[in-house]
């Protein structure tokens, strides 16, 4: 009767599966782009990403196609990637846009639950301890937490989505925002503050009145203005 083939021990930790080397690729360059460690204007080449990443070129340009679709990074063949700065014409697109969806949230958003409330104020602390220590990125990628969850508790998916859709966006341009401006983040958790009381109040008007005077500081950067 053939010996049983051995077992390999109870307790070996099974092997950790890489992500596909595009997906890393992208991942590498997406979250340089939106962290500002690969600002407007930086040409970034194949051989250096290959190498940083640690894969060939071929995933590298996959990577890179999928990022010029997204419209962080223009192609320039034999040349590189350029990272695309943020226009003007992309802060006007976007706030506009979440002026639409925001106001429709606040308002719809009233009379509101208990747990919307409570993850408001979860989020809200959590952003100031990021600001108190600096950490910028991390601030702006809790300050979309706040707004999203406002949208999300109107129940409407479609909405939802496409808000989620300008996810990449507002994060760039709020990190953008917080290294230009650095007196922004206190006025920012200021009006997060008056968001979340116009809410607990159930006062729907009020909270409509601050997430417009909240979105709509940003149109004054498209137009070169500044508050």
């Amino acid at each position: 009767m053939p010996a049983a083939a051995p077992t390999a021990p109870a307790d070996r930790p099974a092997p950790v599966k890489q992500p596909p080397a595009a997906d890393r690729v992208y991942s590498h360059v997406k979250q340089g782009v939106l962290d500002r460690r690969f600002e407007g204007g930086t040409l970034l080449t194949e051989g250096e990403l290959a190498e940083a990443v640690g894969v060939s070129r071929t995933p590298v340009r996959e990577a890179l196609l999928r990022l010029e679709v997204e419209g962080l990074i223009k192609l320039y063949p034999k040349k590189g990637a350029l990272v695309l700065p943020v226009s003007a014409q992309e802060i006007a697109d976007v706030v506009e846009t979440r002026l639409l969806v925001e106001e429709h949230a606040a308002r719809k958003a009233v009379p509101a639950p208990a747990g919307l409330i409570e993850r408001l104020e979860e989020l809200l602390a959590k952003q100031k301890a990021q600001a108190a220590a600096g950490d910028l990125a991390a601030a702006a990628v809790t300050d979309r937490c706040f707004h999203a969850e406002i949208v999300r508790s109107g129940g409407n998916e479609i909405l939802s989505r496409l808000y989620d859709q300008l996810r990449d966006r507002q994060l760039r341009m709020g990190v953008a925002v917080m290294h230009s401006h650095p007196d922004r983040i206190a006025k920012t958790l200021a009006e997060h503050e008056e968001i979340l009381a116009a809410l607990r109040s159930g006062d729907a008007e009020a909270a409509v009145g601050v997430v417009h005077r909240h979105v709509g500081w940003f149109s004054h950067l498209a137009r070169g203005e500044v508050r």
